[in-house]
């Protein structure tokens, strides 16, 4: 709840700074004298940027079960299951959250976690992973989508990527205007033109670009982390690295964008992808102190 409250306030207060900025360098002056209210862009802003992360997040879990097949253990219908839920309850009562859900789901090596709270949140792992690693493995692997529940990251990634969509709907449509006033000088019809539909189109899509590059490099810190969460639930640091190496060698299994950051392994292309390299997790893992 700490972290949704601080969702909230972080959206309210980067508006505020925007409409700040905006008076200080009179550029609300110059928009409102173009057509453009400032403080109905500020509040479109908001809800743009925050209302659509916060709904992602408030239905990350329903949407996971859906789009990646995920069953529910309810009742273990083998020791394999049992020992799996067993193992998310004890290194969930180490890292001092509620019980999460616990899923199995068919595919590639791959797992992942997400839920709006961490003490009500959903633990998944592939077919694949079990099939292709060892309990140790899967038990470091499982610690550290623990860590990323205990961390907040699903409550801290939706944050950042609320605050991005706020900057990318005021800035385009800022941007927008200008550059249609510019092309209708004395032209005296009210409204925008198609100089602020275009260009708000095109922005909407290069900012979004540079945004999403933002949020992958919070997300690929995110993961550092998550690696040395599973190191200390589990008291060692081989464990995780053992199993880092494992998927090193093996095809990666796909995850459904929502929760493709809390996954355990993904992303294409460095600028964007939400995973470090597996070689520099296990060098940070190594390097870190025991």
């Amino acid at each position: 709840m700490k972290r949704i409250l601080l969702f909230i306030l972080t959206n309210v207060l980067v508006v505020a700074v925007l409409g700040i900025v905006a008076s200080l360098l009179g550029v609300n002056r110059y928009i409102s004298g173009s057509g453009l209210d400032l403080s109905k862009l500020l509040m479109f802003a908001l809800v743009m940027g925050f209302g659509g992360a916060i709904i992602s997040l408030l239905i990350s879990k329903p949407m996971a079960k859906w789009t990646s097949g995920v069953r529910i253990i309810n009742q273990p219908q083998n020791a394999d299951e049992a020992w799996i839920v067993e193992t998310v309850r004890q290194l969930s009562e180490k890292a001092g959250i509620g019980m999460p859900e616990v899923g199995i789901f068919e595919g590639d090596p791959n797992a992942f976690a997400t839920g709006a709270f961490k003490n009500s949140a959903l633990v998944a792992v592939s077919t694949g992973l079990l099939q292709g690693m060892t309990k140790e493995e899967i038990e470091a692997v499982i610690g550290h989508e623990i860590a990323h529940v205990a961390n907040g990251d699903m409550v801290t990634m939706t944050l950042i990527q609320g605050v991005m969509n706020t900057f990318v709907v005021f800035l385009s449509r800022v941007i927008g205007y200008a550059v249609d006033s510019f092309l209708r000088k004395g032209d005296d019809r009210s409204g925008p033109g198609i100089g602020y539909m275009i260009t708000t189109f095109v922005l909407d899509i290069v900012l979004g670009f540079a945004a999403h590059m933002v949020v992958a490099w919070f997300s690929r810190h995110r993961e550092y982390h998550a690696d040395a969460g599973s190191a200390q639930l589990l008291g060692r640091k081989q464990p995780m690295i053992n199993a880092l190496a494992r998927l090193g060698g093996m095809a990666p299994g796909e995850l459904p964008k929502s929760v493709a950051a809390m996954g355990i392994t993904g992303g294409i292309g460095q600028l964007f992808s939400t995973h470090p390299p597996i070689e520099e997790r296990i060098a940070a893992l190594q390097n870190a102190s025991a």
